[in-house]
């Protein structure tokens, strides 16, 4: 059972109403992230993922609903939250060092030009670009801005992590190789992360959970799978697992077929589902993975 006093974000009642003639977005989202979980939302375009992922960078306001993050409401931008968008967002003149020098001062406005420079140099260090650390955006592939967004995020020491689908412009093997970087970062810093993406395998190899968004208007989180495979899980070893494909499977089944049924069947906050616990395998005795709906 989980530990009440490991929540570090609460979402409650959450909805986004753009225009008063309209339907919300979503409504009625709630949800919990314990310190140092790593979180992926799915769900179709439209339903709502990238306004919530602002809502809790405080980038934009909800309609109804609040979010507390370590026992404060947020209300505004905090350096508490670092995020990273599909563009890099790099300023183009200054290098990539200079970049996130430029992000450590602010978190370290008291700080020396070299304890910011040895700062720096640990975070690009870290995603292994320390032989670009002199150059500037142009000279830099998009794998490689996409690594200078992420050092710089993480720069900040942010107490969460929002990534709005990264690495989504990124070519397959490149989306790999950052994937593998991102994982074994979280794991050395604990990071709490939300992060959006339409890449099903994506969110089997880096989630703790996988949140599920039903189509909008109207969009809520529909269901949370806990991935319980192995944390330890690599690209190179996860497809060997039966337990991948259970949850792919689910995943996938969500995204063409139930996510439009629940939603036909949701016009009412009253009528939503009572929570239940599904178990894929469970006919062959293996319960190791299984679904919490709201």
């Amino acid at each position: 059972m989980r530990n009440k006093n490991a929540v570090f974000l609460s979402v409650q009642a959450l909805s986004k109403r753009y225009r008063p003639d309209l339907p919300p977005v979503f409504e009625n989202v709630g949800f919990e992230i314990e310190r140092g979980e790593f979180v992926c939302v799915i769900g179709h375009s439209g339903c709502g993922k990238s306004t919530i992922l602002n809502v809790l960078a405080g980038l934009e306001e909800a309609s109804g609903g609040y979010v507390i993050m370590d026992g404060k409401e947020v209300s505004g931008p905090s350096l508490d939250r670092g995020v990273v968008f599909q563009g890099h967002a790099l300023m183009p003149w200054l290098t990539v060092e200079q970049n996130i020098a430029f992000a450590v001062r602010s978190r370290h406005p008291d700080w020396s030009r070299r304890q910011i420079a040895e700062h720096g140099a640990r975070f690009i260090e870290m995603v292994g670009l320390t032989a670009a650390a002199r150059k500037k955006p142009s000279e830099l592939s998009g794998g490689m801005k996409q690594r200078v967004g992420i050092a710089r995020a993480f720069s900040v020491e942010p107490k969460m992590l929002l990534l709005d689908e990264p690495f989504g412009a990124l070519d397959a093997l490149t989306r790999g190789v950052i994937q593998d970087e991102l994982l074994r970062i979280c794991a050395a810093t604990h990071q709490t992360v939300f992060m959006i993406t339409h890449d099903v395998d994506e969110a089997i190899l880096l989630a703790d959970k996988i949140f599920l968004m039903s189509n909008g208007p109207k969009a809520r989180i529909a269901e949370i799978v806990v991935n319980t495979l192995p944390r330890a899980r690599t690209r190179e070893t996860i497809h060997h697992d039966p337990q991948f494909y259970r949850i792919r499977n689910h995943l996938v089944d969500f995204l063409v077929r139930r996510s439009t049924t629940i939603q036909q069947r949701s016009g009412d906050v009253a009528e939503l589902p009572v929570t239940r616990i599904v178990r894929p395998g469970l006919e062959t005795g293996d319960d190791t993975a299984f679904v919490l709906t709201a």
